[in-house]
């Protein structure tokens, strides 16, 4: 059975991945999960700041063998 990783994507990246790499984990438009990333900051930044920093530490780059 395959597996599916959670990478931070290379080819949809704005700042580090982490946005594009959940939307690829998830086979949806990577703007929504920005917009979510977005809605998460405005209430002082911290419920989304924080776990985008940890996703970024965390979260390995995608090898070039998964990029599609």
């Amino acid at each position: 059975m395959d597996h599916k990783k959670l990478y931070r994507s290379v080819k949809n990246k704005k700042i580090a991945g982490v946005c594009g790499g959940i939307a690829e984990y998830f086979n949806i438009d990577p703007t929504l999960v920005r917009i979510g990333a977005f809605i998460l900051l405005l209430p002082g930044g911290l419920p989304g700041f924080i776990p985008y920093v940890i996703m970024w530490v965390i979260v390995p780059t995608a090898p070039e063998s998964t990029e599609v």
